[in-house]
This record gives C-alpha cells, sequence and structure tokens, in this order.
C-alpha cells in the first residue's frame, strides 16, 4: 500500500505482535488486575495475527492490476519457510509460525480467484470444517491422546521420515496447523472483501458483528460446558483417556496444556471448548470475531486525527511486523533466553515501538523505510 498505509490496519497487526510478545516473554495469564492482558492475548494473538494477514491479502490483490505469477508467491512462500525452520531451530522456547504462513500463502492462492460471495462461504465452512476434520484426522494419524503441538526444524528435512513427519505438522499436527489456522486467513480475505476501511458505517458494522461473532462462540462453549453439563461428560473422558491429569487442579486445562494447534481426538465433546489454543469451531469464531471487533476498532480510532497519532508507536510495529517478530524470536534465543515476566514484557514491547519509529523516520521515503525484512523480502520475489 505505499506511503499511504492504513493506520487502523497496522495498529491491528501491531497490537497482535504485542499479543505474541505477551505470550513468549510475559508473565502467567492470570484473570486479576493486569493479568487481564495477558488472558486476552492467550491464544487469541496468533489467531488475529494470521486473520490479519487475510484481510491484507485480500487488500493487497483488490489493488493489483492482477494476480502475481505463481513463482512470486512460491519464492515468498520458500523464504518464509526458511526462516520459520531456522528460527525454530534457534529458539526452541517458542512456537515460531512463519514456516505455517508459508502453507497458508500457498494454500490461499486458488481462493484470491474466488467471488466474494463463494469466498464467504468457503471461511464459513472452514471455522466449522477445519477443526472437525482435524479432530476426525487425529484418530487415523495416531493422535488420539497427544503428539500435537510441534514446530518444524531443519534437521527434520534430512531424511524422509522427517520430511513426512514435517508435511504432518504442518498440516494437522503442529502448532499452527493449517486445518485450524488457515480458516482465519479464509475469514480474514472475506472481510478484506466485504470491508470498506474508508467508511465509517462499513467499520461499525465491522466491529459490532466482530463482538457478535465472538460472544457467539465464546458464550456458546460456556452454555454447553456450563448448564448444558458436558463438562461432566468431558471430565469422564479425561479421566478415561487422560488419566494422569485425572488429579490436576483443572483436568481439561491440564491436557490442553500439554499441546497446542488442536485437541486430543479421544471425545467429540472437545470440540465444544472455546479455550486457548484449543483451535475448535468455537474458539475459531470467537477468535476471528475478536480479530474483526479490534480491526474495525482500531480503524474507527485511527479516524480521529488525535488517535491516530497515539497509534503511530503500535502502527510502526505492525508495519514492520515481519522484522520485530524474527528480531525479537533471535533476541530471545541468542542473548535474552529465559527473561520473562512484566519487566520483559514491557521491554520488548517498548524497545519495538521505539525502534520502528525511529527506523520508520529516518529511513521515510526509501525503499528500506518499510523494514529490513520486509524489503529484503520484496526485493527477491519476482516481480
Amino acid at each position: 500500500m505505499g506511503a499511504n498505509r492504513l493506520t487502523g490496519l497496522d495498529a491491528a497487526r501491531g497490537a497482535a505482535v504485542l499479543g505474541m510478545f505477551a505470550v513468549h516473554v510475559g508473565p502467567p495469564p492470570v484473570p486479576e488486575g493486569a493479568g487481564w492482558l495477558l488472558v486476552a492475548a492467550d491464544g487469541r494473538a496468533p489467531a488475529v495475527f494470521t486473520l490479519i494477514a487475510g484481510f491484507s491479502l485480500a487488500l493487497a490483490r483488490s489493488r493489483a492490476a492482477g494476480p502475481p505469477p505463481l513463482r512470486a508467491t512460491l519464492t515468498r512462500s520458500a523464504i518464509l519457510a526458511g526462516l520459520g525452520l531456522c528460527l525454530a531451530a534457534l529458539s526452541p522456547g517458542i512456537l515460531v509460525i512463519l514456516a505455517f504462513y508459508a502453507v497458508y500463502f500457498l494454500a490461499a492462492e486458488p481462493f484470491t480467484r474466488l467471488r466474494t460471495r463463494t469466498l464467504a462461504a468457503a471461511a464459513g465452512a472452514a471455522v466449522v470444517l477445519g477443526p472437525v476434520l482435524s479432530y476426525t484426522l487425529g484418530r487415523a494419524a495416531g493422535l488420539r491422546t497427544g503428539g500435537r503441538g510441534g514446530t518444524p526444524v531443519p534437521a527434520d528435512l534430512l531424511s524422509w521420515s522427517g520430511a513426512a513427519g514435517t508435511v504432518r505438522e504442518l498440516l494437522l499436527s503442529g502448532a499452527y496447523p493449517l486445518l485450524t489456522y488457515f480458516p482465519y486467513i479464509l475469514v480474514g480475505m472475506a472481510l478484506g472483501r466485504l470491508a470498506d476501511l474508508r467508511s465509517k458505517r462499513s467499520l461499525g458494522l465491522l466491529a459490532g458483528a466482530g463482538a457478535a461473532a465472538a460472544v457467539a462462540g465464546y458464550g456458546a462453549s460456556w452454555l454447553a460446558m456450563g448448564p448444558g453439563g458436558r463438562r461432566a461428560s468431558l471430565l469422564d473422558a479425561v479421566a478415561r483417556e487422560h488419566p494422569w491429569a485425572a488429579a490436576e487442579p483443572d483436568p481439561v486445562a491440564a491436557v490442553l496444556a500439554e499441546q497446542f494447534g488442536a485437541i486430543p481426538s479421544t471425545s467429540w465433546d472437545w470440540l465444544l471448548l472455546a479455550g486457548p489454543y484449543s483451535q475448535t469451531p468455537l474458539e475459531t469464531l470467537g477468535n476471528a470475531g475478536a480479530g474483526a471487533a479490534l480491526l474495525g476498532l482500531l480503524a474507527l480510532a485511527a479516524r480521529v486525527g488525535r488517535v491516530a497519532r497515539a497509534l503511530r508507536p503500535l502502527a510502526a510495529v505492525g508495519a514492520m511486523a515481519l522484522s520485530v517478530y524474527v528480531v525479537h524470536a533471535v533476541a530471545l534465543a541468542m542473548f535474552l533466553r529465559g527473561w520473562t515476566g512484566w519487566d520483559a514484557l514491557a521491554g520488548f514491547s517498548a524497545c519495538a515501538m521505539a525502534g520502528c519509529l525511529l527506523w520508520g523516520h529516518f529511513l521515510r521515503g526509501t525503499r528500506l523505510g518499510r523494514g529490513p525484512l520486509e524489503w529484503a523480502l520484496r526485493a527477491v520475489t519476482p516481480a
């Protein structure tokens, strides 16, 4: 989008980046005081980040003279995959998402050519079918009680079995597998087609519809687990299939804490949850709604001059999201290993916002102004 980057969109992406900082270096999410901010980020930050990637993809394609050549998409995806694999090996303490992003963008190619109504229908279907397929295929792949949540590294590609395991992680069993995270890309693409970021009314509808979807997703799970009585059935499944968790204060949360990206394939009642990283239809709906509401609200707020200026530090991070993400992963791996807590979160967030503002100020108008890795990715991609 050149020099006319949208402040609200960048600010929403920047908020998702800081949310991922909170997950990686922040203290445990405790629902009290400032801990509510961490509760809000837990599980939602990567989902919102992914949804906004789909939204941005739709905006970029709508402004292009035509779809880019497949070679350009393949090149970008290969670079992201290589970067993600190396970062995962360098930073084993965090679940690096970039290799999974490469798969999302490849899978998105045919959907960029669909009509808006068809794309919206596909997005709605994916919210339900993605998690259900993940659950069903998990049984067939031997993932009934565990084995989910990994991230591939370069060493996995040195053997046929390792390469096959990498493919399985990217599609089904990894921390951000295609089946349960690609729905966010499709929802973001559909919203990018339907929402007009220049229209106050459209932004209000985006925020309102997003909030309604979030309430519907999280609320339906609460009704099913509480008044609906399905938690008792789920606890029976935990006692039967995950006996080690039965003595934990919250057996359900204990089981989910052992894996990311999907639920265990031991009981259909798992699909009624909406907890962090459960990746059920209800959590996907709730997370997508939260992301849409955040984007709509920040885009509305950015229409006010003073608020837009206040959002500039956040938007600066969002405009350089790839560079910021990679730098923070490298810093955690090489210099700040084990540094966590409120001080770590405040330090990472302040350095990211200040650094991006200074970078943008001194390099504005140059090709490097959009960020070093953003420039490099653009430079090596076929026109």
